[in-house]
């Protein structure tokens, strides 16, 4: 399955940038408003996180030094 986070990204940015409505002969235009874009963006975001193996939590020894 491909990655849709940079289609994403691109996709706020290019929101952010127009405006929020559009009209004209052929009809009207209105995007989702940008704190939604950025919840999903955020929701995508800890899907593709928790998927992957370890789901951040990293092991390690620990040995105290003077120790052999």
């Amino acid at each position: 399955m491909p990655d849709p986070a940079p289609n994403l990204e691109q996709a706020i940015r290019d929101n952010a940038a127009g405006p929020a409505k559009a009209a004209g002969d052929s009809g009207s235009v209105e995007q989702h408003p940008l704190k939604d874009q950025i919840e999903a963006d955020r929701y995508l975001a800890s899907k593709d996180a928790a998927g992957k193996p370890g789901l951040g939590i990293k092991f390690a020894k620990v040995v105290p030094p003077g120790t052999v």
